[in-house]
């Protein structure tokens, strides 16, 4: 990856949408946007906030955290730690 978050910031690979529920295939208009992912790189923090996220954590954030960007052809999600609201372990 060639990309290096500044600050407190993360770049987050986002889960995969559920395809089906219970059988039932879900149309692209109806997924809802996934809640968790995985953290691919992370930058140095502040001289305020310490960096407490490592690249692999599975993390859970907010339903509109983040923005949108698109690197080599992927979908990932940039935004502070403070965004995030917990690490799944």
């Amino acid at each position: 990856m060639n990309i290096q978050p500044l600050a407190d910031r993360v770049l987050v690979l986002p889960a995969p949408a559920e395809e089906k529920v219970g059988g039932i295939i879900i149309p692209d208009t109806a997924k809802e946007k996934p809640l968790q992912g995985k953290v691919v790189a992370v930058g140095k923090g502040t001289k305020d906030e310490e960096m407490v996220l490592a690249v692999d954590d599975t993390v859970l954030y907010g339903k509109y955290a983040g923005t949108e960007v698109q690197l080599e052809g992927e979908k990932y999600l940039i935004m502070r730690q403070s965004d995030i609201l917990a690490i799944i372990k």
